[in-house]
């Protein structure tokens, strides 16, 4: 079986507001620093696989039109998924494992500031019995809250805590779009955005974009002092009807991290994509992630949460920690869909 590992990784500070009507300019500056840092030049990338979404750019086949940022020539291997970049990896990675390419860019991005995104979301529901009701995404993450907190799985104070470490955290991530200290107690006599959540219990609304490179066996070695090898990776999805499954837990994150080797223990950092507070618990609960691993170090998208490329950031956050040598094992978890519907866990280890 053919290694891989993760040899780069960049991303664009996440903004409320990125001041550009394209993903064109979002990527640009994240191409030349990935390239740059791996040492490679587009020409050396033996395919290209992207995540990001029409229904949040307000037009067709957006991610066309994003692909002017690679260059017309030479010509290249391209691909695209119609949802957050963490699943374009598992798909470069697979591209790779076939022997057909021994290097891969990676790319997601999205504007979030186009649109409504609470309502823009609702286009992910179930279209014949949810998306016609337009729930939006933070009141089906509320309702999910609700009954966790109701089953005595939690508390508001622990999910305040959440945003507290996540806050301190962001201070040393400069693409953190929120960072800071913060007291439990301050956040707790904030109003409800949807009860039980308030704005603390939800990631902001930012656009972004971010870039991994992946790399096989001897091209890896030699690109990368301290490649990050995945060890295993694995994507699981539950039932999108939010009656048919069990919103106290995350069943398709749990098969995930079985899938993928997380139990073999030996993790030093998880980096979650856990849009709301609570969905960090559940995770982290759901994937058997002990206490003695850091979570979120880089703030997660509670401090940051450029869509379409936020997962992909987990999975470049947790390589970095290897690549630094601050770590030997680590994973990076992406979601997708309501309520944590869809996950993706990639392990990576130094050797």
């Amino acid at each position: 079986m053919t290694d891989v590992a993760v040899i780069g990784f960049a991303e664009a500070p996440c903004r409320p507001e990125a001041g550009t009507t394209s993903g064109v300019e979002l990527l640009v500056p994240v191409f030349r620093d990935v390239l740059a840092a791996a040492g490679l030049s587009r020409r050396d990338i033996g395919f290209w696989c992207s995540g990001s979404s029409d229904y949040l750019a307000g037009r067709a086949f957006s991610f066309v039109s994003a692909v002017d940022a690679i260059g017309a020539f030479p010509p290249i291997t391209e691909s695209h998924v119609e949802m957050d970049a963490a699943w374009a990896l598992y798909e470069a990675y697979v591209k790779i494992l076939t022997g057909e390419v021994d290097t891969a860019l990676v790319y997601g991005f999205g504007k979030s500031s186009a649109g409504e995104l609470r309502r823009v979301l609702a286009m992910q529901l179930d279209p014949y019995l949810l998306a016609p009701l337009w729930p939006d995404s933070v009141s089906i993450a509320a309702l999910q809250a609700r009954l966790c907190i109701e089953s005595g799985l939690f508390s508001e104070k622990d999910m305040a805590e959440v945003a507290v470490r996540s806050r301190a955290n962001a201070i040393r991530n400069p693409s953190a779009q929120v960072s800071g200290i913060a007291e439990v107690e301050e956040l707790l006599g904030a109003p409800y955005v949807a009860d039980p959540l308030r704005a603390h219990d939800c990631a902001p609304v930012g656009d972004g974009a971010a870039a991994v490179i992946l790399a096989s066996g001897d091209r890896a070695r030699e690109l990368c002092e301290r490649p990050a090898w995945i060890s295993g990776i694995a994507h699981q999805v539950d039932s999108p009807g939010l009656g048919m499954r069990d919103l106290t837990t995350s069943r398709s994150a749990a098969g995930a991290g079985a899938a993928a080797g997380l139990g073999e223990g030996g993790l030093d950092v998880a980096e979650l994509h856990a849009p709301f507070t609570h969905q960090e618990i559940l995770l982290a609960r759901a994937l058997g992630i002990g206490d003695g691993v850091e979570i979120n170090p880089s703030g997660g998208v509670l401090c940051g949460n450029p869509m379409f490329s936020a997962g992909l950031s987990r999975i470049g956050a947790a390589a970095q920690r290897i690549h630094d040598g601050t770590a030997r094992r680590t994973a990076g978890h992406a979601t997708s869909g309501p309520a944590l519907q869809q996950n993706l866990v990639c392990v990576m280890e130094a050797r």
